[in-house]
């Protein structure tokens, strides 16, 4: 785990001075619903970092941390879809548009807007997405929910099952930040 937050720093050439907020337990899960089933995935080791001087924040998790509710469905996930061997991960790096609308000093809810790229099996795309950042005496809560396509990104989906997984995935990401230690 030391060396994913390692290789994030690094390879998103995070300004190391600024305030950073760390996120080593985040959530991030799908749902698909069709009229034939229900798919859901939960991922609770998302890495994230935010930095609260610019905006900058940072996602980064394994794609084979998602675990499904049957073993079928998450070897599938893994092997024929996301092909995690061959795509290990996916990340997001952007910034909060609206960082100005937050007081990263008073607790409170604030609406916030991320704008940046987000790489998933191998494709990278602009994304934006409207989410909340709860700042409180301990730390930042971000969540979001926002909808995914899989061929937006490459990923192919077998006709045989194509009844059975939704065209569009609802995302859900929950993520509790902490001040880095320095």
């Amino acid at each position: 785990m030391k060396n994913i937050l390692i290789l994030l720093f690094l390879a998103l050439g995070l300004n190391l001075n600024a305030q950073k907020f760390i996120a080593k337990n985040g959530f991030a899960g799908f749902y698909s619903h069709t009229s034939m089933e229900d798919i859901k995935a939960d991922n609770n080791q998302v890495n994230s970092i935010l930095d609260t001087s610019n905006g900058e924040i940072v996602f980064l998790m394994l794609n084979k941390s998602f675990h499904f509710d049957r073993a079928l469905m998450e070897e599938h996930f893994n092997e024929n879809y996301m092909e995690s061997e061959k795509f290990p991960k996916s990340t997001f790096k952007g910034r909060i548009s609206n960082l100005s609308d937050v007081n990263f000093n008073k607790p409170g809810v604030y609406k916030v807007t991320v704008e940046g790229k987000m790489n998933m099996h191998g494709v990278e795309k602009d994304f934006t997405t409207e989410g909340t950042l709860e700042v409180q005496a301990d730390g930042i809560v971000a969540k979001a929910t926002f909808p995914i396509k899989p061929e937006d990104y490459g990923i192919a989906i077998p006709g045989i099952v194509r009844d059975k997984i939704a065209s569009e995935m609802t995302v859900n990401v929950n993520v509790k930040y902490t001040l880095m230690n320095r």
